[in-house]
């Protein structure tokens, strides 16, 4: 099956390019498995490129909340990417604009 990501670690900062258009159900699973392959205990932030993305359902979001969740409470740091606007609609809707910065 293809990867739904690509990664590049550097300097505490894991970067993250989501390559599915739909990041649903069929899709979270996947990516929620690659990021967790990918993880570093060193990893002190996250960059997630939405680029390719033009659909988030509950599931996706249930897939950026998980890994929001590995990072270190005290300041946890997740930036959103190239952000669409259907997605960025969702993601305000649910009021997570919030906690993710979003760089549309």
């Amino acid at each position: 099956m293809p990867k739904t990501l690509e990664e590049n670690f550097s300097n505490g900062t894991l970067h993250l390019r989501v390559k599915v258009a739909r990041l649903d159900a069929a899709a979270a699973a996947d990516f929620k498995a690659e990021c967790a392959a990918v993880w570093k205990p060193t990893v002190e932030r996250l960059v997630i490129d939405l680029s390719a993305v033009d659909f988030l359902d509950s599931s996706g979001i249930g897939a950026l909340l998980s890994v929001h969740k590995r990072l270190p409470a005290e300041k946890p740091g997740v930036t959103l990417t190239h952000v669409r606007p259907p997605v960025q609609a969702v993601i305000e809707l649910l009021r997570l604009h919030r906690i993710f910065d979003i760089q549309s």
